[in-house]
């Protein structure tokens, strides 16, 4: 409706006079001429050329005036863009509402709101995607690091302590050849990875210098990362290893860490949960701690405090403040988690017990709620963790399945559909129709990723599930039903010609999309 009333502006603002029409005076005329709101450059196609000839780094923003996600933004990329100014940096902000200039958001791919490409020296062709926070600290640093070189040259014994004690964690390369490949890569990732300080040595007689701090002067040492010649020096695995190693060894699970915790990319999270008011639960850190090296980039280990941030996250488990201290280790793939028993809290046993679910030689800890006392007399059977099995691997019963979680909005909109589905198939002696809390229950075989999932399990010896992937109304589950679990073939479409089509337009694919509530 917007795009179309936009479209019909010019027509609708005319006046006839005279037996003409008189197009009104537009508010404004599109120049080339640069214009700023709060420091940022406001861009349109007319001059968005000069704007990239005459700032060498250009970080625009494609956005839309009615998305939220924009609006929030607004005010910290005006900041971040006063930032730089007052810095006399050459790099520059600009912004350009995509629903009024089509034609580029068509030439730079613009599909969503709001997209961040920078454009370098000019080059309209290659710009790069933005890949910073969305924060106005984010934004500058990033920027800085590509308007200046991403990496210190260290050039003499002084340069090299002094940037080594500058903070935690910094990076240091060691290349003979500053322009060759490897060095390009190491370039590359720097200027990613803003928030840590990357230095490079070309110097031979550094390479060795005593003032790099051997393996044992930190808490965690020094991390060598040899390049191997043959394959050169891989950005992916070398943002991964800093990517790691730029966490804590053990974090904390607050607001403030949440986000890091879970971007991280480390395929196990080992979780010790306990109430931070209990000096006695605090002491078991100890030996959490210990255990936390040995699996560095394997297993990252947090802590939890329950009656803080963390107590969020205990339904998720199926537990409870009384129920710390307790130990958990989630694989982050699946979501599948592991209980160790609690005899011990020991580096040792910790240790141990990691070990062997690595190893695959532990089964998870499934959750499971009771079943209510009317599970299987009700026209929609409520299953529980503990009873799907005996239901829905019945070989003598066709089981359909709605997985829900009960805060899904699209759960709810199909709720009274399934209820009555379950009503008309209530006395069909070879028919299920049945529902499972996915948040609170948990399959050893079957993993939900968003809600609704519907699963039929037909009938008989070597059956397999088949997903329900089409439209949520009662007369499309039951012609699935009576189908054996498929949905019957449709007639080829008749193509309209002006003798048979009735007039009516074809749905969109907003209203004929399946959408739901991903995990």
């Amino acid at each position: 409706l917007v795009l179309s009333l936009a479209w019909l502006g010019p027509a609708l603002g005319g006046e006839e006079e005279d037996g003409e029409v008189v197009e009104e005076e537009e508010a404004e005329v599109l120049s080339d001429e640069l214009r700023e709101e709060d420091s940022v450059l406001v861009l349109h196609e007319h001059n968005f050329d000069r704007a990239l000839s005459e700032h060498r780094l250009l970080l625009v923003e494609f956005y839309a005036p009615w998305c939220g996600h924009c609006q929030r933004l607004a005010p910290t990329f005006a900041r971040a863009a006063t930032v730089l100014r007052n810095e006399s940096s050459p790099a520059w902000l600009g912004k350009v509402d995509a629903t009024a200039q089509a034609a580029l958001a068509n030439e730079f791919g613009i599909t969503s709101y709001p997209t961040l490409k920078l454009f370098r020296d000019g080059n309209r062709t290659h710009p790069l995607a933005y890949t910073g926070r969305m924060d106005v600290e984010g934004i500058v640093r990033w920027m800085q690091r590509r308007a200046s070189p991403s990496a210190t040259l260290l050039q003499d014994a002084a340069t090299a302590t002094a940037f080594v004690s500058s903070q935690d964690l910094v990076v240091v390369g060691f290349f003979k050849d500053l322009e060759g490949e490897a060095a390009q890569v190491f370039y590359e990732v720097a200027g990613e990875l803003v928030d840590v300080p990357f230095g490079v040595v070309k110097a031979a007689e550094l390479f060795q210098a005593p003032h790099w701090p051997p393996p044992w002067q930190f808490d965690e040492g020094r991390t060598d990362f040899p390049v191997d010649p043959a394959r050169g020096l891989d950005a992916a695995e070398l943002t991964r290893l800093l990517r790691v190693h730029s966490l804590e060894l053990v974090m904390e699970f607050t607001n403030e860490t949440s986000d890091e915790i879970f971007s991280a990319k480390i395929p196990h999270h080992m979780l010790l949960f306990l109430n931070k008011s209990s000096s006695a639960q605090l002491a078991l850190q100890d030996g959490f701690r210990a255990a936390a090296g040995s699996f560095r980039g394997e297993v990252l280990f947090v802590v939890v405090d329950v009656t803080g941030f963390g107590a969020d996250v205990l339904p998720f488990f199926g537990l409870t403040p009384a129920d710390a201290p307790t130990l958990r280790l989630v694989k982050m793939e699946n979501n599948r988690k592991y209980r160790m028993d609690q005899d011990t809290f020991s580096d040792t046993a910790i240790r141990t017990f990691i070990q062997a679910v690595l190893d695959g030689k532990v089964k998870p800890h499934l959750m499971s709620a009771e079943p209510p006392e009317d599970w299987d007399t009700r026209p929609v059977k409520v299953l529980v963790g503990k009873t799907f099995e005996q239901v829905a691997f019945d070989e003598t019963k066709n089981v359909f399945v709605k997985f829900y979680a009960p805060w899904c909005s699209h759960c709810q909109a199909m709720a009274a559909a399934w209820e009555e589905l379950g009503e008309r198939y209530k006395d069909h002696e070879d028919i299920v129709i049945a529902e499972l809390d996915s948040t609170a229950n948990e399959l050893e075989n079957i993993t939900i990723n968003g809600f609704p999932t519907l699963h039929y399990f037909p009938a008989g010896p070597g059956r397999k599930m088949v997903e329900y992937k089409s439209a949520r109304d009662v007369e499309t589950f039951s012609k699935f039903l009576e189908n054996g679990g498929t949905l019957p073939e449709e007639p080829p479409a008749v193509p309209k010609t002006p003798e048979n089509s009735t007039g009516r337009e074809e749905p969109s694919l907003l209203e004929t999309a399946e959408s739901r509530d991903e995990l």
